[in-house]
């Protein structure tokens, strides 16, 4: 069965019409979706900042005597 069966001409091109404001509003809410995402990842980091940096600093003082075993 064709497209042109089930709609109407002008039904088709309201549609068409119709999508790319759908895109649009599909963009904005991942816009809006990244930036609470790196909102929630800014606050971690501030929140842990103190961990965060001495799993740091022991990670690579294990990588510099591993190293310094090598060499």
């Amino acid at each position: 069965m064709k497209l042109g069966k089930c709609f109407g001409k002008t039904e088709i091109a309201d549609r068409r019409e119709e999508v790319p404001d759908i895109w649009q509003e599909e963009t904005a809410v991942g816009v809006v979706e990244i930036i609470l995402i790196l909102v929630v990842l800014i606050s971690l980091v501030l929140i842990f900042k103190k961990q965060l940096t001495a799993l740091v600093k022991g990670i690579f003082i294990r990588i510099n005597s591993s190293a310094a075993d090598i060499y």
